[in-house]
């Protein structure tokens, strides 16, 4: 039925010029021409394709023919294989390039990962075709192609391990692969467009650069969309890990299509920094460079090393840092695990390069020495893999040992105001601690951990945040730090030298952080003895309507202990009370004793 249909409809429209042809007309075409290739009458329409008295009506209505002729070619049945193949080849051959590149486009619309693939590696070649036969036409036309492409390959799941790679189980590195030969001819055609119009001035010439500033526009928006997806979520594995990775293959290419394109990968990277002139095309230079785009390029500079070559060495390690400290922040500042990850790669390589003790006070003027330092407590503290905390804390203290000593001051001194963090600030004071104790040595002595410049800041670490009320279980970490601090310096310190001027400000240490402590050690372990002696009781029989303790995670509460772990909580508080006041009974012993010299 579907074939006499078809055979009706061709055998009519043979009178007629292409331009007269009824809706109708293309509806019938359309629908029993599907029909007979679903039917496995590929052989037949094939026939009516290549027929020459028919080849007006096929370059008008055959793209129409795409839907089931694709679905035949991505199933691989032999039996239908080689006549659909046929028509295919001819439909691309034949029709007007605009309805093949819609028709085309259509069918890479999928969801299930294997068939996206599928569908990618066997149209990407014919739309290249399609494209190249627009000729000066193709620039906006390449810009919807590559959109719908990479947003097909964004619903690619990402190889996680290195084996998951070599063997390509997602199709991920076949689809980067063909990416790049689709892309190739327009990137050739635009690099020999900018090298010719370098010595073109005349009208022709210009009129042939405004139609290439389209094509080298929409090649720099892949090029940036790439970068952020999938290059910022891959992680690309170096030579001695695996020595042929398509994935860095894929990478380097997309740096060189930069290149290729008239962007210099020095200016984009350094862009924080270096003004850009102002660059004639349809982009806003936010847009034209998207932050992110611009980190992971960054990241496969100067974590992988690729297009190291291009860089010249002029530029010194503190530019570079500078530079880099803008990605990193942005990176930092995600809750991606993979832009974390990437952030603190970056951030350890560009603090290396340096010597330690070499970066001066006056960067921590820059805004983003300051926000990164604050993004780094955040995944310290709030990043759920114990892998980036344990990282970012390595990088925390990577980037203390490259400050000088008057950075190191004033660094610390933010921190302890800013972090609102007890470990963090207890980690900040351990470093105070090692700061002072390389200034007491010999030959070492510096004017900011020692003598009137070190008394404000052991004034901010030693001090109570709320007096003798604070939570001392809450603010455990920095309350210990700070008394072990204040034990090393009256140990450390001798009355008689006061390097320090620990001794000159004992006795306000003594008003505002021992006196304070110690009443609030009495006031806590007191209130915890009573909830441990109400627990027992209650255990005993006497039972309440609702336990005393509880614990919250975040804003959610949990449920109620039972008695046995209240009991079991309440006893380690008391050990840490304990544990506190043994501190500071031998601090009040060693200040009294001096003090008595």
């Amino acid at each position: 039925m579907a074939l006499e249909q078809l055979s009706d409809v061709v055998q009519r429209c043979q009178a007629l010029s292409d331009d007269s042809y009824t809706a109708q007309d293309h509806d019938v075409f359309s629908i029993s021409g599907q029909t007979c290739i679903e039917e496995g009458n590929g052989a037949q329409v094939l026939s009516i394709v290549l027929d020459e008295k028919n080849q007006d009506m096929v370059r008008c209505m055959g793209w129409t023919l795409l839907p089931p002729l694709i679905q035949v070619l991505l199933k691989k049945r032999d039996e239908k294989l080689s006549p659909c193949l046929a028509i295919f080849n001819h439909l691309l051959q034949t029709c007007r390039p605009k309805e093949l590149l819609i028709g085309l486009l259509e069918q890479l619309e999928h969801d299930d990962p294997d068939t996206i693939a599928e569908s990618l590696h066997l149209l990407l070649n014919p739309l290249q075709k399609v494209l190249l036969c627009l000729g000066s036409r193709k620039a906006s036309s390449l810009g919807m192609t590559l959109s719908s492409v990479l947003d097909q390959l964004a619903k690619l799941p990402l190889p996680h391990t290195k084996e998951q790679e070599e063997d390509d189980v997602f199709s991920l590195c076949r689809c980067c692969t063909d990416l790049i030969d689709f892309v190739k001819p327009f990137v050739h055609e635009t690099r020999k467009t900018l090298l010719s119009s370098e010595n073109t001035n005349n009208k022709v010439g210009e009129q042939a650069r405004d139609q290439e500033d389209e094509l080298q526009t929409e090649l720099l928006k892949f090029s940036m969309k790439t970068l952020s997806h999938p290059l910022l979520e891959l992680h690309l594995r170096d030579p001695d890990t695996l020595a042929v990775s398509p994935h860095r293959d894929f990478a380097t290419e997309i740096l060189n299509t930069l290149s290729a394109i008239g962007e210099s990968l020095c200016r984009l990277v350094f862009q924080p920094l270096l003004k850009r002139k102002q660059v004639p095309g349809f982009l806003e230079e936010e847009v034209r460079y998207p932050k992110e785009s611009l980190a992971s390029l960054a990241h496969l500079v100067f974590v992988h090393h690729l297009a190291a070559d291009t860089f010249p060495s002029v530029f010194s390690s503190v530019f570079c840092l500078r530079c880099n400290m803008e990605h990193v922040g942005l990176l930092l500042s995600r809750t991606e695990e993979s832009r974390i990850q990437k952030g603190l790669e970056l951030y350890e390589k560009s603090l290396v390069r340096l010597e330690d003790g070499s970066l001066p006070g006056d960067l921590l003027q820059i805004k983003t020495f300051l926000t990164v330092p604050q993004n780094l407590v955040k995944v310290m503290t709030m990043c759920p893999q114990h892998d980036l905390r344990t990282r970012g804390l390595k990088v925390l203290q990577l980037s203390i040992d490259k400050f000088d000593t008057e950075a190191k001051y004033n660094f610390f001194q933010y921190m302890l105001k800013t972090s609102r963090h007890s470990g963090v600030e207890g980690y900040i004071i351990k470093n105070i601690k090692v700061q002072i104790d390389a200034a007491l040595q010999p030959g070492n002595s510096n004017v900011w951990f020692e003598g009137s410049q070190l008394l404000p800041l052991l004034r901010k670490v030693l001090s109570l945040p709320d007096g003798p009320e604070t939570d001392l279980l809450q603010y455990l970490d920095r309350v210990m730090e700070s008394l072990n601090l204040l034990r090393y310096l009256v140990i450390r310190d001798k009355v008689t030298d006061n390097q320090t001027g620990i001794w000159t400000e004992l006795y306000k240490i003594e008003d505002t952080f021992l006196k304070p402590l110690r009443v609030g050690v009495n006031m806590s372990r007191a209130h915890y003895e009573r909830e441990l002696h109400d627990t027992r009781e209650s255990k005993r029989g006497k039972a309440k309507e609702e336990s005393r303790i509880s614990v919250s995670v975040g804003s959610e509460k949990l449920p109620n202990m039972t008695s046995e772990s209240q009991i079991q909580a309440l006893h380690s508080a008391l050990h840490t009370f304990d544990m506190i006041e043994s501190v500071l009974v031998r601090i009040e012993e060693l200040t009294g004793v001096k003090e008595n010299l």
